[in-house]
């Protein structure tokens, strides 16, 4: 057993010496391509493993009911908030909600059930078994129930204006592990705002405008995020002289509205009262009104104007509409 290996070492001792300079220029080309293509593998395996949903987690983001960690990119979120759903969807979240409150009807996809974001019961929303809850409220002490219970939570309150709405699409982004799709949508409102903003008339700057809620004249005034929105447009906005604001939504009266004269209304009350253009037409003295005599009563749509996620860029088109027109 001994005798055969030095013969070998000795043969191929010899087949080295006896090696052309072609021979060994030949060898080192397979040696410099074998090891680059070790580190592309290397470059590959460390790409993918940096674009892999768990990548960049664990995350802490600070919601309205604190700091909040999720060690894995969330699978099955449930949603008590219409414009939460809104937002997960619109940044790429979507396959991850596992169900939505009965209030979220946008986008059609979205798997609406019965639970409810008014009475939340944490008992129903375990029984989806989430690993994140999104809500707008903190009903019926729901934020520590489902916290004792080891679900993580985040309260994300009504916006108070754009920037923060942006920030709410970018927060659920860094939770979600899609940070960089909320940017992209986040740029896409921007950029549609400031064109509708940008597409109407100088003119339109201090026009009058009321926004209604509901047939009994509740309004939005210009500390709400509605009416943030008109702002951008220059309008005033006739609910910020009510003698009573009620927190920023104050209820006027028919006289109020008929003195004022708005140059625009826009209802928000189509779908939950069936208000139009024709039934605001044959209110008591509402013939002399410069929006109904001009033909500028927006017929909106009660939730793109009521909700503060990705389609308040559709709202502000619309309002563009009536401005031009």
């Amino acid at each position: 057993m001994s005798g055969p290996t030095p013969r070998a070492a000795r043969s191929t001792s010899r087949a080295r010496r006896r090696s052309t300079p072609a021979a060994l220029l030949a060898l080192l080309v397979a040696l410099l391509l074998a090891l680059t293509a070790c580190g592309s593998s290397s470059d590959d395996d460390a790409a993918d493993s940096s674009e892999s949903p768990s990548a960049d987690f664990p995350v802490t983001v600070t919601a309205d009911n604190g700091e909040v960690t999720l060690d894995e990119r969330p699978e099955a979120i449930v949603s008590l908030s219409a414009t939460a759903t809104e937002m997960l969807f619109a940044i790429g979240a979507g396959d991850q909600v596992e169900a939505v409150d009965d209030t979220s009807n946008h986008p059609a996809e979205a798997p609406v059930t019965d639970l409810s974001s008014f009475t939340p019961n944490a008992e129903a929303i375990v029984g989806y078994s989430p690993d994140l809850v999104v809500l707008s409220d903190d009903l019926n002490g729901i934020v520590d129930a489902l916290e004792s219970l080891d679900v993580p939570v985040l309260l994300l309150g009504a916006a108070t204006d754009l920037d923060n709405s942006y920030a709410q699409m970018e927060l659920l982004g860094e939770a979600t592990g899609h940070a960089d799709e909320a940017a992209d949508a986040v740029a896409d409102v921007r950029s549609r705002i400031d064109a509708a903003v940008a597409s109407v008339p100088a003119d339109v700057a201090g026009q009058r405008v009321y926004h209604e809620l509901d047939p009994s004249f509740y309004s939005a005034d210009s500390t709400t995020f509605i009416g943030s929105i008109y702002a951008l447009f220059g309008l005033e906005n006739i609910a910020d002289g009510a003698p009573d604001p009620s927190g920023g939504y104050p209820q006027l009266s028919a006289e109020y509205l008929v003195q004022q004269a708005p140059d625009i209304i826009v209802l928000a009350d189509t779908k939950c009262c069936g208000e139009s253009a024709a039934t605001v037409a044959q209110r008591p003295a509402f013939d002399t009104v410069p929006a109904v005599v001009e033909g500028r009563v927006v017929e909106a749509d009660d939730d793109t104007a009521s909700r503060w996620g990705p389609r308040v860029a559709d709202f502000a088109e619309t309002v563009a509409g009536a401005l031009q027109g």
